[in-house]
C-alpha cells in the first residue's frame, strides 16, 4: 500500500457538532493522513465553556490551538462543513499568512460561497420554531434534541452556533492562493451546484467541485468515501 506523506487535516464541525464527529475518521484515512479535529467551546468535554457567537473569535481560538498540533507536518489541509466551511475559509487565510505553515488545500463542504449570508434566520425564534428552522437549514435532526433534558442542555450551544453562522462575514475579501475543493451531496436541497461553484472565486489557484452520494449530511453516512476524495485531491496515490 502506498503511503501518503505526512499530511495534517484540520477538521471543523458543523453547527451543533463536536470534535467527536470526526473520531472514527482516522481509522478510515490512508496512512500518513492525520485527522486533527477541532473542539469548539460549549460542547462535549468543553461543555462548561461559553460558546462563541462571533466567527472571528472562534477562528482566533482555533488558530492558536492548532498551530502546535500541526508542527512537523509536510502539508496541512483544512476541512469544514456548513458553519465549519466558513470557519475553515477564515482559518485557511490565517494559516496561509503564517510563515512555516505548509498549507496545501482548503476543503469546504455543504456551503455556498463565504460572501452569501442566509436570507431566512433562526436567531431570535422561540425554541420550537428555532429547532424547526435549524432542521430545515441542516436537513438533519440530532437525536438528543428529542429528549427535553438534553434539548435544554444543547440549545444554548446550538443557538450560539446558528447566530455565529447567520452573522458571519469573511475576515478577508482577498482570494486564497491555495487550491480549494468544494463538496456537496448530490441530493442536497440546501446547497445546489450553482451555490457550490461560488467557491471558485475564493482562490487564485486550482478549484474543483465534487459531488458525493447523499444529501446535505452525506459525510455522516459515508466518511470513508469522503476521505478517499480528500486523499485524491491532495494528490495521494493511495485513495483507498
Amino acid at each position: 500500500m502506498t503511503t501518503m506523506e505526512n499530511v495534517h487535516l484540520i477538521c471543523l464541525p458543523f453547527a451543533g457538532a463536536g470534535a467527536s464527529f470526526f473520531k472514527d475518521w482516522q481509522s478510515s484515512a490512508p496512512e500518513g493522513l492525520h485527522i486533527v479535529p477541532v473542539q469548539l467551546p460549549g460542547r462535549e468535554e468543553r461543555f462548561i465553556d461559553a460558546p462563541h457567537t462571533e466567527a472571528a473569535r472562534a477562528v482566533d481560538e482555533v488558530y492558536a490551538a492548532v498551530l502546535d498540533r500541526i508542527q512537523g507536518a509536510d502539508r496541512v489541509a483544512v476541512f469544514g462543513h456548513s458553519l465549519g466551511a466558513v470557519l475553515a475559509y477564515d482559518l485557511a487565510h490565517r494559516l496561509a499568512d503564517t510563515q512555516g505553515v505548509p498549507l496545501a488545500r482548503l476543503f469546504v463542504s455543504g456551503s455556498p460561497g463565504p460572501w452569501n449570508g442566509r436570507e431566512s434566520r433562526a436567531t431570535g425564534l422561540d425554541d420550537d420554531a428555532f429547532l424547526a428552522q435549524v432542521r430545515e437549514f441542516a436537513g438533519y435532526d440530532h437525536p438528543a434534541l428529542a429528549h427535553p433534558e438534553m434539548r435544554e442542555l444543547l440549545l444554548p450551544m446550538l443557538r450560539a452556533d446558528v447566530e455565529m453562522h447567520e452573522n458571519y462575514r469573511p475576515a478577508s475579501d482577498k482570494p486564497l492562493g491555495v487550491p480549494v475543493t468544494a463538496l456537496r451531496g448530490s441530493t442536497d436541497e440546501l446547497v445546489g451546484p450553482e451555490l457550490l461553484q461560488q467557491w471558485s472565486a475564493a482562490t487564485t489557484a486550482a478549484f474543483s467541485a465534487v459531488e458525493m452520494d447523499g444529501g446535505h449530511m452525506y459525510m455522516a453516512d459515508d466518511a470513508p468515501a469522503l476521505l478517499r476524495v480528500i486523499a485524491a485531491e491532495l494528490g495521494s496515490a493511495d485513495a483507498r
